[in-house]
């Protein structure tokens, strides 16, 4: 009688990731590898690093091998799984939306304190982190979130269904198509330069319309700062990248925002430009 085959372990199936994803360039890849193999496992990441030896199902091998060459390809891990934690909600992505980045994070909590039921809008939503996670945080804020793709919002608004959170999903560019009074802005527009050098992970699979925005990279800040003011707002938070801020906190001076302030994020980057009037 034959012997059946010895089945592979999680050691011996991260050990071969790891020195794969090492070699096509990824920058984390003991903790891809483990995440991948924990889906494709259907466990925690806790189980896989915590029981070396237990050995892989064949069909979870399979998904695995699947993850991995993905991975290798520089897909997203994130994009692979299909989802991602945003402070405390999960989002469902994939290409069609830009993947939320912890340094957003800090918009959110620059618009933790507003007044109670005050009116919020969201510029660019994405996937809807932003407009999900405060909703989530301040349920007595009225949410609305705004982007130009149509797919973008399809995302965004099957994550506010699954995560059962009224949001108000409104198609058009920036403010066009926001109806009635709004107390505060937030957003992370695009803000990439044009010939900015990005990870292949980001420049073959996330949306280039939500990254890119001119040749400093303030192309659509520009449009957005002068609309904010035309709204009346007294509040808004805006992400902008490295090097950005003082210009961006130079533009909302311009149209009457008296008090600005820089939130850094945790890499010390000037990450956030709130304004006040």
């Amino acid at each position: 009688m034959r012997r059946p085959l010895a089945r592979t372990s999680v050691r011996d199936a991260l050990d071969s990731a790891v020195i794969a994803l090492t070699a096509a360039g990824c920058d984390t890849p003991r903790l891809d590898a483990e995440l991948l193999l924990a889906e494709a496992m259907g466990v925690g990441r806790a189980t896989v690093v915590a029981d070396p030896g237990r050995p892989i199902e064949p069909d979870a091998a399979r998904r695995f091998a699947d993850f991995a060459r993905r991975r290798r390809e520089r897909e997203p891990v994130a994009y692979i799984l299909g989802r991602k934690g945003f402070r405390h909600i999960e989002l469902a992505v994939d290409p069609r939306v830009l993947i939320p980045r912890p340094e957003t994070e800090h918009a959110v909590e620059a618009a933790l304190a507003l007044p109670h039921g005050a009116r919020v809008c969201d510029v660019g939503t994405g996937s809807g982190a932003i407009a999900l996670a405060l909703k989530h945080e301040r349920p007595d804020l009225g949410v609305v979130a705004t982007d130009v793709s149509d797919d973008a919002l399809a995302v965004a608004a099957a994550n506010a269904a699954r995560l059962g959170l009224d949001v108000e999903f409104v198609h058009g560019d920036l403010l066009a198509a926001v109806r009635g009074d709004l107390d505060a802005i937030v957003s992370n527009p695009p803000y990439v330069e044009d010939g900015a050098r990005l990870a292949p992970e980001i420049v073959r699979y996330e949306p280039a319309l939500a990254l890119r925005a001119g040749p400093d990279g303030l192309d659509v800040l520009r449009r957005l700062v002068p609309d904010i003011a035309a709204s009346g707002v007294p509040f808004a938070a805006l992400e902008v990248g490295d090097g950005q801020a003082a210009a961006v906190g130079g533009l909302l001076r311009e149209v009457g925002y008296g008090d600005v302030e820089v939130v850094r994020d945790l890499a010390g980057i000037e990450r956030v430009v709130v304004a006040r009037r």
